[in-house]
């Protein structure tokens, strides 16, 4: 969750701004009412993906994968078939 301050209203309020940061939430700076700073800690223990998935920019994957199909789709062909097809990509009809 990001808090809002406005830059005219806490010009020299610079440490309850401040104050406002955690780790869970940024403070975005306004002026004039329009968003133009984000504020937020700053953590040395990220990794790269932490940092990524904090700013909502990555998501890990499921904990369980879904599982292979056991019989994929698509059609299946005898050897004498796959040859011609073969035959035919390469130009050699």
């Amino acid at each position: 969750m990001e808090h809002a301050d406005g830059v005219e209203a806490r010009p020299q309020h610079t440490a309850a701004v401040l104050d406002q940061v955690t780790d869970a939430d940024d403070v975005v700076v306004t002026e004039r009412g329009k968003p133009r700073w984000r504020v937020s800690t700053f953590g040395d223990r990220d990794t790269a993906l932490e940092r990524l998935q904090r700013e909502g920019r990555y998501t890990p994957p499921a904990g369980e994968p879904a599982p292979w199909p056991r019989h994929p789709g698509g059609p299946t062909y005898t050897t004498a078939e796959a040859d011609t097809l073969l035959d035919e990509m390469r130009g050699d009809h």
